[in-house]
C-alpha cells in the first residue's frame, strides 16, 4: 500500500498555546482586581475605566474567549491533525484565525473599559466586534472541516464529534444572540426586548458554557487524557451516548437561569426538566474519562500532568452535578442572585477549563520543542497552588451564598425584614477577602507555569513541521462483522455535521419560536409607556457602566422580596427594554421599583450616592461615579436612538425625534432645579442628571399610585 509523507503544523499550536497562557494570566489578574474592589472599594476604583462594572465584563470575556478560547484552538489544531492524519487545510487560514482572534481580544480589552458595552452578559461586545467574531469563526470552520474532508483516517474519532458540535452550535448561538440594530458605528440596541431578550440571552449564555467551555474541552479530554495515560478510552459506546445525549439536552437548559421570573412558566418548566436530565450524560462523560485511567492510577501519584487532568475531570463532574441541582426551583430560590452561583461557575472555570488547559500545555510544549519539561517540581508547585487556590476561592463563596440568601429572607418576630440589604453586603467582606486570597494563589500558579514553559522552550527548539506518514484515504470501505452501527455515521462528516445541527436546533426552536409568536407569552400592560429621551439616555449610561453586573431588576414572587422591594415583576413591564436588564447577581439591591413606593429616594440622595456612595450608605462597596458629575451628556445620537427604537417596535410617534432633544432638555432642567432645593447646583447637561431620571422612572408605570412622568 502506498504511504504518503506530510508534515503536521506545530507552529500554529504553539501560537495558540502561548496566547492561552498569557491571556489567561491577564484575565485572572483582572478578575483578582475586581474581586479586591469589593474588599477595598475606595482604594482600587481609581478611575472610571477601572470601575467594577466595566472590568467585570472584561474579566469574563478574557477568561472565556481569550484564555479558554485560545486553549480550545490549541487543543483542536494539535489533535485534529493527528486524528485526521493530515495537515490543516490551509496555513494561511490558520494564521488568519490566530491573528484575527487576537485582534478581537485586543479590541474587547479596549472597548469594554471605555464603556462600549451591549449590556448582555457574555455577549457585551459591540456589533463590529460581533461581526469580526463571525468572520473569524467561519475561517476556523472552513479550516477545520476542510481538514476533516481531506483526512487519511476513515473514521472520525470521538474528539472530532465534539469539535464539530462546537463549531455548529457556537455559530448558531452567536448569530441569534447578536441580532441587533446599530444606530451608530459603535452602538446598537438588541433586536429583542424584555422577556424575549431574557430567553434569548440565557439560551445563549447557558449554551456558551455548554458549547464553548464544555464540548470542545470534552473533545480535548477524549484525546489528551488517553495520550497522557497511554490507555485507550474506557468505553466507545459510552462516548456515543455521552455525545448525542449531551448536545440534545444541553440546548434546552437555558431557562433554568430565569426561574421565578416573568418568563412564562412553561418555558421555566422545560428548563428544569432538561437541566436535571443533563446529569446523566455529563456524568457518563466524567466516568468515561476517569475510568480511562484504569490500570494507570499508580502513575497519577507521580505524573503531574495526570494530576491536573484528574482534578479537571473531577471538577467537571462536580459542576455538572451541581448545575442540575441548581436548576430545581427549590434550590434556585435559595441560590439565584447569590455568591453561590459565583462559586459554581468558578469550579467549572478554574477546575475544569483551567486545570485541563494547564495539563495539556505541560504535555504539549515539551513534545513540540523536542525536549523535557524544565522543572517537574515547579509544575507540581503549580498544581498544588491551583488546587488550593480553587478551594480557598470556592468554599467561602458557597458559604457567602448560603449566608446571603438566609439574611435576605429572614423576618423579625414582628414580621419585619430583619436585615437591611446593606447589612448583608458588609457581612460579605471577609468572604470576599478569602476569595481574593484563593484567586491570588491560582494566579501565582499560572505565572509559575508561564516561567516553566518559557524555560522549557528556551532549552528546546520548535519542531515547526513535524514529519508524519500515512496511507491515503480509501474511498471504498467494507464493514466488518459486528461493527457498531454508529461507525457508518463516523465515516460521513457532512451528514454528521447536518445531523448535529438538527439535534441542537430542536430545543432552541421549541423554546424560542412560541415565545416570539404567541402573544399571550408576553401580555402587555396599558400603563407601561416608552422611556422619555432623557430616561433613555440614562438607561444607556446604566448599561455603559455595567450596573447590571451588581443590580437586578426582577422581583421574584417571594414574600421576602415583595416586602423588601415592592410588587413582583410582570412580563409586560419590560416590552420596551432593549436589552433587558434583569441581572444575575445582587451585590447591590434590586432596582425594579427604585422610583416608587417605599424605595423611592430623592434626586439629591441619588446625586450624593453617585458622587460618594459611602456618604449616604456607610459600608457600601459601590464605586464612586463622580466623573458623571463632570461629563456632559452626549445628546448627538438622540434622534438616531429614537428612530432605532421605533424600528424595534417602541411606539414613539412619527416625527417625535425632532422634538426629543427639546423634551430632554426640559426634563433635565426640572431635575436640576429640584436639586437646588437641596443646595446642589449642577448643570442639567451632566450625565448624572440622565441617570437619575432613569432610576426615578423604574417601577412608576405599574405603581398603584403612579407619579406623573414626562410626556412621551
Amino acid at each position: 500500500m502506498q504511504v504518503e509523507k506530510f508534515y503536521y503544523d506545530n507552529k500554529i499550536v504553539r501560537n495558540f498555546a502561548f496566547a492561552a497562557i498569557i491571556w489567561g494570566a491577564v484575565g485572572m489578574l483582572v478578575g483578582l482586581w475586581v474581586a479586591l474592589q469589593l474588599v477595598f472599594p475606595t482604594m482600587l476604583n481609581i478611575t472610571q475605566y477601572f470601575s467594577f462594572g466595566r472590568l467585570r465584563p472584561l474579566h469574563t470575556n478574557a477568561v472565556i474567549f481569550a484564555f479558554v478560547g485560545n486553549g480550545v484552538f490549541m487543543g483542536v489544531y494539535y489533535s485534529l491533525q493527528r486524528l485526521c492524519k493530515a495537515r490543516m487545510l490551509s496555513d494561511t487560514l490558520s494564521n488568519i484565525h490566530f491573528w484575527g482572534w487576537q485582534l478581537i481580544i485586543v479590541a474587547a480589552a479596549i472597548t469594554l473599559p471605555i464603556g462600549l458595552n451591549n449590556g448582555a452578559e457574555y455577549a457585551e461586545l459591540i456589533w463590529p466586534i460581533d461581526l469580526a467574531i463571525t468572520l473569524i469563526w467561519v475561517v476556523f470552520g472552513i479550516n477545520m472541516f476542510g481538514t476533516i474532508i481531506k483526512r487519511r483516517e476513515k473514521h472520525l474519532y470521538v474528539a472530532i464529534w465534539f469539535y464539530i458540535a462546537t463549531f455548529v452550535t457556537v455559530a448558531v448561538l452567536h448569530i441569534v444572540r447578536s441580532i441587533e440594530l446599530p444606530y451608530s458605528w459603535l452602538h446598537s440596541y438588541s433586536w429583542y426586548a424584555g422577556v424575549q431578550d431574557a430567553l434569548v440571552q440565557w439560551w445563549y449564555g447557558h449554551n456558551a458554557v455548554a458549547f464553548f467551555l464544555t464540548t470542545p474541552y470534552l473533545g480535548i479530554m477524549y484525546y489528551f487524557m488517553p495520550k497522557a495515560a497511554n490507555r485507550p478510552v474506557y468505553s466507545y459506546r459510552l462516548s456515543i451516548i455521552h455525545f448525542w445525549a449531551l448536545i440534545f439536552l444541553y440546548i434546552w437548559a437555558g431557562p433554568h437561569h430565569l426561574l421565578y421570573t416573568a418568563l412564562p412558566n412553561w418555558a421555566q418548566s422545560i428548563g428544569v426538566v432538561f437541566s436535571f436530565m443533563l446529569i446523566f450524560p455529563s456524568w457518563g462523560g466524567m466516568i468515561n474519562g476517569l475510568l480511562t485511567l484504569r490500570g494507570a492510577w499508580d502513575r497519577v501519584r507521580d505524573d503531574v500532568i495526570l494530576k491536573f487532568m484528574v482534578v479537571a475531570v473531577t471538577a467537571y463532574g462536580m459542576a455538572t452535578f451541581e448545575g442540575p441541582m441548581l436548576s430545581l426551583k427549590s434550590v434556585s430560590a435559595v441560590a439565584h442572585y447569590t455568591d453561590w452561583i459565583v462559586a459554581h461557575v468558578h469550579i467549572g472555570a478554574l477546575g475544569w477549563n483551567g486545570m485541563l488547559t494547564f495539563g495539556v500545555v505541560y504535555w504539549l510544549i515539551p513534545r513540540m520543542f523536542g525536549t523535557t519539561l524544565y522543572s517537574k517540581k515547579l509544575a507540581s508547585n503549580h498544581f498544588w497552588l491551583a488546587t488550593l487556590g480553587m478551594l480557598i476561592y470556592a468554599i467561602p463563596m458557597y458559604w457567602a451564598g448560603f449566608q446571603q440568601s438566609s439574611m435576605w429572607k429572614q423576618f423579625t418576630e414582628a414580621g419585619q425584614i430583619k436585615y437591611s440589604f446593606l447589612e448583608t453586603v458588609t457581612y460579605m467582606k471577609p468572604f470576599y477577602a478569602m476569595r481574593s486570597l484563593g484567586g491570588t494563589l491560582y494566579l501565582v500558579g499560572a505565572l509559575i507555569m508561564i516561567y516553566n514553559v518559557f524555560k522549557t522552550v528556551k532549552q528546546g527548539k520548535l519542531i515547526a513541521n513535524e514529519a508524519a506518514e500515512a496511507a491515503p484515504l480509501q474511498k471504498e470501505y467494507h464493514a466488518h462483522a459486528g461493527e457498531h452501527w454508529h461507525r457508518k455515521i463516523e465515516r460521513k462528516p457532512v451528514p454528521f455535521l447536518i445531523l448535529t445541527l438538527v439535534v441542537i436546533l430542536i430545543g432552541g426552536a421549541f423554546e424560542l419560536i412560541p415565545t416570539f409568536l404567541i402573544k399571550e407569552n408576553v401580555p402587555t400592560i396599558s400603563s407601561v409607556k416608552p422611556y422619555t429621551p432623557l430616561e433613555l439616555q440614562g438607561r444607556d449610561l446604566y448599561v455603559r457602566e455595567g450596573c447590571y453586573t451588581c443590580h437586578s431588576q426582577m422581583i421574584r414572587p417571594f414574600r421576602s422580596e415583595t416586602e423588601r422591594y415592592g410588587e413582583y415583576s410582570k412580563a409586560g413591564e419590560f416590552v420596551y427594554d432593549h436589552p433587558f436588564q434583569w441581572g444575575s447577581k445582587r451585590t447591590g439591591p434590586d432596582l425594579a421599583r427604585e422610583g416608587t413606593g417605599n424605595l423611592k429616594k430623592s434626586n439629591a440622595w441619588h446625586f450624593r450616592h453617585f458622587r460618594e456612595p459611602s456618604s449616604v450608605s456607610e459600608g457600601s462597596v459601590m464605586p464612586s461615579y463622580s466623573f458623571m458629575l463632570e461629563n456632559d451628556l452626549d445628546i448627538s445620537k438622540t434622534e438616531a436612538k429614537i428612530n432605532a427604537m421605533r424600528t424595534l417596535g417602541v411606539p414613539y410617534e412619527k416625527g417625535y425625534e425632532k422634538i426629543a432633544i427639546a423634551e430632554l432638555e426640559t426634563q433635565a432642567k426640572t431635575i436640576s432645579d429640584n436639586l437646588i432645593s437641596d443646595s446642589i447646583r449642577i448643570s442639567p447637561k451632566k450625565e448624572v442628571i440622565a441617570l437619575i431620571a432613569y432610576l426615578q422612572r423604574l417601577g412608576k408605570d405599574i405603581s398603584k399610585n403612579p407619579i406623573p412622568t414626562f410626556n412621551r
